[in-house]
């Protein structure tokens, strides 16, 4: 009898698919089920992603042990997804699968959901409660006969409690009302209650949706009707095409997109939403699904495991139609995908910065393209790389020049920071017109937001007498001072501690160098700490906030504060980029940049394009209401022509002076690159594994490759590194040489890490 044989991704980090065998008794096992096979010493899940073929006859193949499914938990068409994602990425296809589950996937049943406990009385429980509820109430000769059984105040009173709820109550209800797990177990035990489990699918929106609920479906401005006029052709056509929104901010693509997602849902195929940051997830989701109602489920990081495992098996269900999420969310187990889109598809959250390092962008349009999908990139700043593509013909451009009821953009100064630390010292954080702007903002009664793209206090401390800089021990980098309690100026004030952004790594600020004992440790630079300790030094009576990932750590905590500025209860919101991105308040008539050149100074060839981006949206947070809006750009090199052009928002004219510098130094999309780096207990070790891998790649065509070298961060995490780049035009001859190079080193699997289509250069 001939074997049967099916090929298997198991989730272990750069292992290729294995092959098993089916044994007799077994039903054959369809692509996207999930079996429980040996490997090793180790019992583990994987995924079948298709028939196996018994290459190498010396090793024996081992059975699979069981399986779990008797259809596909994960769709055919995500499996080949992730087939393709391992493949570009040059990810074990085990990883690839792993990203597209939901938690313990794998693991889960395939029909398991939170269950509720509901309590019911029992035939015996009734009789027990009319007793106890008879006006002269129990006899001691009554009581008797209950006892041992209902024992004290919490058991009669869950009895009574229960007896009003003919349906049960949920063991969560009872809880909040104070009756313990342990007492409905003792109930339960004396056979006076019983319980019944039912499905209930945690609800994500939360309050969310309610703030939504209520708004209007706005008339379409003529731009936004002809652009619909050039969209929906394309969704009618089933067939696969690209289309780039390239919409001014506040130009109304949102409405864009929920028109579209109307009539893809009316032709019975489903719509795919991602956005950049978890806290537009809730924004985004709200008016869907103020829209859709029921039919919307939302994907990302920020709910908590259970909430995500419900929403992605409602999806599975086929209980939705319109999914809406962060990057992750592109594997969504959503059937007939017809429009897929990309809102604000130029940010770098759609990366993901671990394995497999995938593009949410670049994977959405491989998921529109298996699908026969509509997708669409809307974004104020398309990256480079989406606007050649729109411009060579490959993408549709659709353009969106002016903003909804024709309210103007931000009037936009830059002040030159040279001018104000002649006159105020090295130590200014906030020039004179911003300073004039907030307090006219303030006495006006309206809003203000204040970017520095750097957390902390300050960036450094260094020893004035021998130079020294304390840095990470882990990490080559400096460590940034933190403190809430923290003055304006550069003395430190009680509390502070130092930290490492890289490894979290943290000890107190000292007193005294630990080079040369002296007592002249200086800060320098400055964090968003700084500017939260200023702006409240300069303006006591304002309400001030500020949002960066040390003050947003806990679940939910982002949504909340920015809830608290669109209720109007924070007169001056501090930030990182967070701020930045596709919020919308309309009492924000100002925003401050500070610091806006802290950006150029990175080696990154990418780094005036992400000045632009950010100066461009940031701005583009001011002036969305009524009133017309303002933003003032401080810089100390206020004529480099990224902050120039951002300054008038003049994308094509910062396109074409980026795009010819990207074809003279041959950057992408002029060519592809793939960023390889090799980690090593030493420098010398790194930088010698580095040169054996790169030697093993070199030699094939349409690429060459640039080092190794040491990687701007050395040393990170405690382990030291080199780096060396691939640049060609051939992509696939790439991926081959470094595939070619792995099978000629497997030893090193571990210690490299591939990233295709790098975003960092670090």
């Amino acid at each position: 009898m001939t074997d049967r044989l099916v090929s298997v991704a198991v989730p272990v980090p750069a292992l290729g698919l294995l092959t098993y065998r089916v044994p007799a008794g077994h039903a054959m096992p369809m692509a996207g089920a999930r079996v429980i096979v040996p490997l090793g010493k180790r019992t583990l899940t994987g995924v079948v992603v298709g028939e196996g073929t018994a290459f190498d006859t010396s090793f024996a193949i081992r059975d699979v042990r069981e399986v779990l499914d008797d259809t596909a938990f994960v769709p055919a068409d995500v499996v080949a997804l992730t087939e393709w994602v391992a493949e570009y990425y040059l990810a074990g296809p085990g990883a690839a699968l792993a990203a597209a589950l939901p938690p313990h996937g794998l693991t889960a049943r395939a029909d398991s959901f939170k269950t509720i406990r509901i309590a019911q009385l029992t035939a015996a429980g009734i009789e027990a409660v009319g007793r106890m509820d008879k006006p002269e109430g129990l006899s001691p000769q009554e009581r008797a006969g209950l006892s041992p059984q209902v024992k004290g105040a919490r058991q009669q009173e869950a009895l009574q409690i229960l007896a009003g709820a003919p349906d049960g109550l949920p063991s969560g209800a009872l809880a909040e009302r104070g009756i313990p797990a342990a007492t409905l177990g003792r109930l339960k035990a004396l056979g006076l209650v019983a319980f019944r489990d039912d499905r209930v699918d945690r609800d994500p929106f939360g309050h969310a949706v309610s703030a939504s609920a209520a708004v209007p479906m706005r008339a379409l401005t003529a731009e936004q009707q002809a652009a619909l006029d050039q969209l929906l052709p394309l969704a009618e056509a089933r067939a696969f095409r690209v289309a780039l929104v390239h919409g001014v901010t506040g130009s109304g693509k949102t409405e864009l997109y929920m028109r579209m997602a109307e009539a893809v849902r009316r032709s019975g195929r489903g719509v795919l939403m991602l956005v950049p940051e978890i806290a537009l997830t809730p924004q985004v989701a709200a008016l869907f699904r103020a829209r859709f109602g029921t039919s919307v489920a939302i994907q990302h990081s920020g709910l908590s495991d259970g909430e995500r495992h419900d929403q992605w098996h409602r999806i599975r269900r086929g209980d939705v139609d319109v999914v809406i999420g962060t990057r992750s969310a592109v594997f969504a187990p959503l059937a007939r995908p017809g429009l897929i889109i990309v809102d604000e598809e130029h940010d770098t959250s759609y990366k993901q910065d671990e394995t497999p390092r995938y593009h949410g962008r670049d994977v959405a349009i491989m998921r529109g393209k298996f699908a026969g999908a509509l997708v669409v990139l809307g974004s104020a700043t398309p990256t480079i790389e989406s606007y050649a593509n729109a411009t060579a013909g490959r993408y549709v451009l659709v353009t969106l020049e002016r903003r909804v009821l024709d309210r103007p953009m931000a009037q936009v100064q830059v002040v030159n920071m040279r001018d104000e630390i002649a006159d105020e010292g090295t130590e200014v954080v906030l020039s004179k017109p911003l300073r004039a702007a907030m307090r006219a903002r303030l006495d006006a009664g309206e809003q203000s937001l204040i970017l520095l793209n750097r957390r902390g206090l300050a960036t450094a401390v260094i020893c004035r007498q021998c130079t020294a800089t304390l840095e990470c021990p882990n990490c080559s980098i400096s460590l940034t001072v933190h403190g809430h309690r923290s003055l304006p100026g550069r003395r430190a004030a009680p509390g502070g501690s130092l930290r490492c952004h890289y490894c979290n790594f943290s000890k107190p600020v000292p007193t005294v160098c630990e080079a040369c004992a002296a007592p002249y440790m200086e800060r320098v630079g400055f964090g968003t700490e700084r500017v939260e300790a200023e702006v409240r030094a300069a303006f006591p009576e304002a309400r001030v906030a500020r949002v960066d990932r040390d003050t947003v750590r806990r679940k939910g905590s982002l949504v909340a504060m920015l809830e608290r500025v669109a209720r109007r209860e924070i007169d001056v919101l501090i930030g990182t980029q967070m701020i930045a991105k596709g919020h919308d308040f309309p009492a924000c008539t100002l925003v401050g940049v500070i610091s806006a050149d802290v950006g150029l100074g990175l080696a990154d060839f990418r780094a005036a394009e992400r000045t632009f981006q950010l100066l461009t949206q940031v701005a583009g947070r001011a002036g969305r209401g009524e009133r017309k809006g303002q933003a003032i750009i401080q810089s100390l090199v206020p004529d480099h022509y990224s902050i120039r052009l951002a300054t008038s928002q003049d994308y094509r004219a910062f396109y074409d002076k980026e795009v010819e510098f990207r074809r003279t130094m041959r950057y992408p999309p002029q060519v592809a690159m793939v960023n390889v780096i090799v980690r090593g207990r030493t420098f010398g070790e790194a930088m010698a594994a580095a040169r054996e891998f790169a030697d093993a790649a070199r030699g094939g065509k349409g690429y060459v490759i640039l080092g190794p070298a040491p990687a701007p961060l050395t040393k990170l995490r405690g382990e030291h590194r080199a780096q060396f780049f691939m640049k060609g035009t051939s992509r696939k001859g790439m991926r081959e040489a470094l595939q070619l190079a792995l099978s000629r080193k497997p030893e090193l699997a571990r210690r490299l890490s591939v990233d295709v289509d790098p975003l960092s250069m670090l």
